[in-house]
């Protein structure tokens, strides 16, 4: 888990890979909308170890994103309400439920849905703010921050300056 953080700070601080990270996000984002404990949650985790990102922004931001996602979770109801009872979908939907094990998915789920549908809506802006984010920590936050006292700071806790040095050892 440690070389997974490792691997997203390396990166955010070199001058490589921001589409990796972006992505991460945003698929990480996209998996904390949707709540874990089903199927569908399952599947598309699993797909994202068929992409190229960075495993440890996927998991800090599934983590991050779990936190706050209960705040929305009545917007994640009504949208999913909203497109479940949708007259042209619910021929679909009922064939779906009849389906061997789609229904373990839990699409028919309001919250489910409604997460799934605001994470594929999302996805691109969540793309994009983190693709800004990279660059503004590239040129001016991420210099500034290496030079304050809260950064020299926490690389004198002992925790921390054992992964320092872990990341080091696996550096070399």
């Amino acid at each position: 888990m440690v070389n997974y953080f490792q691997q997203m700070f390396k990166s955010l601080n070199a001058n490589r890979a921001p589409g990796e990270l972006a992505h991460a996000f945003a698929l990480g984002m996209l998996l904390a909308f949707v709540p874990k404990g089903n199927l569908l949650w399952i599947f598309l985790f699993i797909i994202t170890f068929f992409f190229r990102i960075n495993r440890g922004t996927l998991f800090l931001s599934i983590i991050l994103g779990s936190i706050f996602i209960p705040l929305v979770d009545p917007l994640f109801d009504t949208t999913g309400y909203a497109i479940l009872t949708h007259p042209a979908l619910v021929p679909t939907f009922t064939r779906w439920l009849d389906t061997p094990f789609v229904a373990f998915t839990r699409f028919n789920n309001t919250i489910v849905m409604g997460g799934l549908a605001w994470g594929i809506i999302l996805y691109i802006p969540f793309y994009i703010l983190a693709r800004l984010f990279i660059r503004l920590w590239r040129t001016s936050l991420g210099p500034y921050f290496r030079r304050s006292k809260v950064y020299q700071f926490l690389i004198r806790i002992p925790l921390l300056k054992l992964i320092l040095k872990i990341s080091e050892v696996n550096r070399g």
